[in-house]
């Protein structure tokens, strides 16, 4: 028999929804203002790069360093979700923090970006973690108690597909 708590695998996406939704919609807003900020600033990438647009800052420094710094606070102030292993919420920052530093030195290396161009990105990317993660512990315009409804309403509909 299954369990009617269990997402079928094509709503996977839906499980954990009140972080994802928060985290996603986060990462989401801290690329497109590396890309505001590309706009404003119009610094050149280096002459070895094929892109043609701006490079300062680094887009990808920005996401993927957001998302690690956001797991890693996470793991260290926010308490382990019930569907989360506490193993999985303990070393996930081992594994992210390395795998975003290199993607931020493979923007260097591959001659997408400079030094200090990867360096605001990645400075950007702490700064959104840093405030997002506090909106959420303080609850900020209700955003943590929205998504607590929201998963309420997920698994509501969940338990209601099974029947």
């Amino acid at each position: 028999m299954r369990d009617a708590r269990v997402l079928p695998p094509w709503l996977k996406f839906l499980d954990k929804a009140t972080v994802c939704v928060h985290t996603r919609s986060a990462g989401l807003a801290c690329a497109l203002s590396a890309k505001l900020v590309k706009q404003v600033i119009r610094q050149e990438r280096p002459v070895s790069g094929r892109k043609l647009t701006y490079g300062m800052p680094s887009t990808h420094s920005s996401g993927c360093t957001y998302l690690a710094t956001y797991a890693a606070l996470a793991s260290i102030y926010l308490p382990v979700h019930p569907r989360i292993h506490p193993l999985l919420a303990t070393y996930a920052p081992f594994v992210m923090i390395p795998w975003a530093a290199l993607i931020v030195l493979s923007r260097v290396w591959l001659g997408h970006h400079t030094w200090p161009q990867v360096a605001v990105g990645t400075a950007l990317g702490v700064c959104f973690a840093t405030v997002c993660l506090r909106l959420w512990m303080e609850d900020v315009g209700g955003v943590r108690t929205l998504g607590g409804e929201l998963e309420r309403w997920i698994d509501v509909s969940v338990l209601m597909s099974h029947v």
